[in-house]
């Protein structure tokens, strides 16, 4: 049996047995595609990102190679004119065809995302991290979509750490736990849920005075890392402690349940607007193996974008910053001024800093780079169409460092008069927290995350979660120097 490995040392094994997988960048070749999760990856893009600094002049045929060289390697017995099984050809580019149990970092999330009973649930987040043997990818770091998908691998390994001890103080384990919280929470001090079991934990021990003392350990962390107070969640834990009241749940709570990952009622419509033909059909490909997302037509210039989105109502447009007749700047400044407008982002291959300032100043959910991955397209999408937006990082940090502080006559006017509670969610949009993200860290619903940052736009002025990030660092609020981050705004 075939089966892959790349949580630890990236490795490809044919019945146990180590697959020679050739030099570094051949085999960075199969592990972009194993990250791409079954779904094809084009050429153009394998280019891109296994040369970030320019490709070769013959890199499409270095390309070719590879993947003849890995076919053999993976399906050595496979007849000269028989068609690959494995490392399969899908237009625009490639594709790893392989079942979750062949590869551990598919199976492992399959596993932090079941759910069942406290037994259940231990039983397997504890296979789940048995797969880790080391950091996820680690030999292909300098590579960023290498660093993006061990990133998030992470932070479901995390999750599965959380998870476990949840459900280890639902079966009554807390003595067996508490060590490990202990590394866990001085490991990840923000992590409000870190601290929140490892609290129950030692109040289930009897250790009053020691729970207390960890809730006091996440509050000086919280202040010196975000100059906030602990969450509502932790506060009321804490007031429950000090008055003795606390219910015995057995400690499960969120961590012996991950929930379900909500399912789109409906399909998302995206409108694709590009002068280049490729790019369109780039977009076309991608959409078409993507569920819950589909094409609601195409425009080559500004002009037919906007009586597209007014003919067709799309959730989102893709727009490209550079076309003919109307450009996407002023395409986009017209669509957003429409009662009830669809989400914007922009497509770039380099653009103007001022351009770019001016469309987020506009209200744009955002920008994308055209050598992006498949998976940070429908990422910019996804996250537009749930009110966040996404910026490509190397974009916005350039630009957060250019036009950060700047005296703008259009600026909404000083954030005096907004409450602690706005200026603290105001602050963490402009980290880069999503509405889910910010409920987490202050214990506040979804649904209230969502009314206030309605409620900011509003009493600003404003229309879109991006003009918002802007107008945190023209105010002054937040600095470009703080600890943010910028992949997801």
């Amino acid at each position: 049996m075939l089966t892959f490995t790349a949580l630890g040392p990236f490795q490809a094994w044919s019945d146990g047995n180590p697959v020679d997988l050739g030099g570094q960048r051949q085999r960075a070749v199969l592990a972009r595609l194993l990250v791409a999760g079954g779904r094809a990856v084009p050429v153009s893009t394998l280019i891109d990102e296994l040369w970030p600094g320019g490709p070769p002049a013959q890199a499409l045929s270095t390309i070719q190679g590879y993947v003849s060289r890995l076919r053999r390697a993976l399906e050595p017995d496979r007849a000269p004119r028989e068609e690959a099984r494995v490392l399969v050809s899908a237009p625009p580019g490639y594709a790893l065809r392989a079942g979750t149990d062949q590869v551990d970092a598919w199976r492992f999330e399959s596993l932090v995302k079941s759910d069942g009973a406290p037994a259940q649930v231990w039983a397997a987040m504890d296979t789940a991290l048995e797969l880790w043997r080391g950091p996820a990818l680690a030999e292909f770091a300098e590579l960023s979509w290498a660093t993006t998908e061990a990133g998030r691998l992470e932070e479901l390994r995390l999750i599965a750490v959380e998870r476990r001890a949840g459900a280890g103080l639902a079966l009554g384990r807390a003595t067996s736990l508490v060590a490990d919280l202990e590394a866990h929470a001085s490991a990840y001090p923000l992590r409000e849920e870190a601290w929140r079991l490892l609290a129950l934990a030692l109040y289930r021990l009897g250790r009053q005075g020691d729970a207390l003392g960890a809730l006091r350990r996440a509050r000086a962390a919280w202040r010196d890392e975000l100059g906030l107070d602990l969450s509502a969640g932790l506060q009321r834990l804490e007031a429950d402690m000090l008055a003795q009241r606390l219910e015995d749940d057995g400690g499960a709570g969120t961590a012996a349940g991950l929930p379900p990952y909500p399912e789109e009622p409906t399909p998302l419509r995206v409108l694709v607007a590009d002068d280049q033909a490729l790019v369109r059909t780039g977009v076309r490909a991608m959409l078409a193996g993507e569920p819950g997302v589909t094409l609601a037509g195409e425009a080559v210039d500004g002009e037919e974008a906007i009586a597209l989105v007014a003919e067709t109502r799309p959730d989102v447009v893709l727009l490209d910053i550079q076309m003919p007749r109307l450009d996407g700047l002023a395409a986009a400044r017209r669509i957003l001024a429409e009662n009830r407008p669809p989400k914007v982002i922009m497509m770039t291959t380099f653009g103007s800093d001022e351009n770019l300032y001016a469309a987020l100043r506009a209200g744009v959910s955002g920008f994308v780079l055209k050598t992006s991955a498949p998976e940070q397209f429908l990422a910019a999408i996804r996250a537009a169409a749930a009110g966040d937006a996404l910026i490509d990082p190397t974009i916005t940090t350039r630009l957060i460092a250019s036009f950060a502080g700047r005296t703008d006559p259009a600026a909404p006017p000083a954030l005096a008069g907004l409450s602690d509670s706005r200026l603290d969610v105001l602050k963490l949009v402009a980290r880069g927290l999503t509405n889910r993200q910010i409920g987490q860290t202050l214990s506040w619903p979804e649904e209230e995350v969502s009314i206030m940052v309605k409620s900011l736009l509003e009493h600003l002025g404003l229309f879109d979660r991006a003009q918002l990030v802007m107008a945190a660092y023209e105010s002054g609020l937040v600095t470009p120097g703080e600890k943010s981050s910028f992949s997801s705004l």
